[in-house]
């Protein structure tokens, strides 16, 4: 999976090695693993998150990620980040804690 991130082109690259650092400090329990070819993090075996990098980096979530609020009928599932700033990386975390949760 590292290598994974390590192949990908600038800006993409720092900023996969940045969130691969954000959710295993955010997740630690979630295992980093390769889902259909992207950077992913699983719980139980199943994947909670993963990203992949096109024209922006795309952090997204499955049906396993715990982010439905009580009564809520639409949830976002994913996010396209042109950078990281402090403000994405906290809510990245934010984000990550409440999925494994």
């Amino acid at each position: 999976m590292l290598a994974k991130i390590a192949a990908m082109p600038e800006p993409f690259r720092g900023m996969g090695e940045r969130l691969h650092t954000i959710i295993k400090a955010s997740a630690p329990a979630l295992t980093p693993k390769l889902w259909y070819g992207m950077p992913a993090y699983a719980k139980a075996g199943k994947c909670v998150c993963f990203f992949r990098a096109d024209s922006y980096l795309t952090l997204g979530f499955t049906e396993q990620a715990n982010l439905f609020d009580e009564g809520s009928n639409m949830q976002p599932s994913s996010f396209a980040l042109k950078n990281l700033t402090a403000a994405e990386e906290a809510m990245i975390s934010k984000i990550v804690k409440k999925a494994v949760s």
